[in-house]
């Protein structure tokens, strides 16, 4: 195959995956437009999925549902986290990989306040939590998605997608145990986050695979 064979398969390889993702981001954006101009009532599912949540809570689930709580937010989810995770990426020699993730976190964070406060959905009344106004989405769980997707993306290992999605999904249940979401906000966070995700790595790709191509050791300034 020729150099010009081989850019053509990879721009194709990576079209369509983009082409969902804009449509997954295009989907979420309709969804809180729906919210915001239908009566202030939850979805069905979302009401129904939250009366089981509160039925079967127990402190033995509480307390998870906590330690997830402050992994995903505050100052350790939204500063601490993404700041060693680019400090790693660093210390690997990925800095395209570093540069990808700093760039997918701040725009999924971006994306997700202006959503909250332009959809104004009101969270549920049985929160065990504090937190602050605009429902959805879900800024833990698109937090999430963006963590693992582009890790995922960056290493291109199988455990990496593996624990990515654990804690994605996990971060999924604990945001609607604790009732801090509906389940339709944790659902738009996750297609928020792992969409955008994918969308910035698109001009990411070559640099990304290039970094995961050669070997990388880990380094420390001397």
């Amino acid at each position: 195959m020729t150099i010009e064979e081989t850019a053509t398969a990879r721009r194709i390889a990576r079209f369509w995956p983009v082409v969902s993702a804009s449509v997954a981001v295009v989907l979420v954006i309709a969804v809180g437009a729906l919210i915001a101009f239908r009566p202030s009532e939850p979805f069905a599912l979302d009401v129904r999925w939250m009366n089981e949540v509160i039925e079967h809570r127990e402190p033995y689930w509480t307390i998870p549902a906590l330690v997830m709580d402050f992994l995903g937010g505050g100052l350790f989810g939204v500063v601490i986290v993404p700041t060693c995770t680019i400090l790693a990426l660093l210390l690997f020699r990925r800095p395209w990989g570093a540069l990808y993730y700093a760039l997918a976190a701040a725009l999924s964070a971006g994306v997700v306040q202006a959503l909250k406060l332009t959809v104004g959905r009101a969270r549920p009344e049985d929160i065990l939590v504090h937190s602050d106004l605009g429902s959805f989405p879900s800024g833990h769980t698109a937090n999430a998605a963006t963590i693992a997707v582009t890790l995922g993306i960056i290493f291109l290992r199988a455990w990496v997608w593996a624990a990515g999605t654990v804690y994605t999904v996990l971060m999924l249940l604990s945001r609607t145990y604790l009732g801090a979401h509906w389940l339709s906000d944790t659902a738009g966070g996750l297609l928020l986050g792992a969409g955008l995700a994918v969308v910035v790595w698109a001009p990411f790709a070559y640099k990304v695979l290039a970094e995961r191509s050669r070997p990388h050791r880990f380094v420390l300034a001397r």
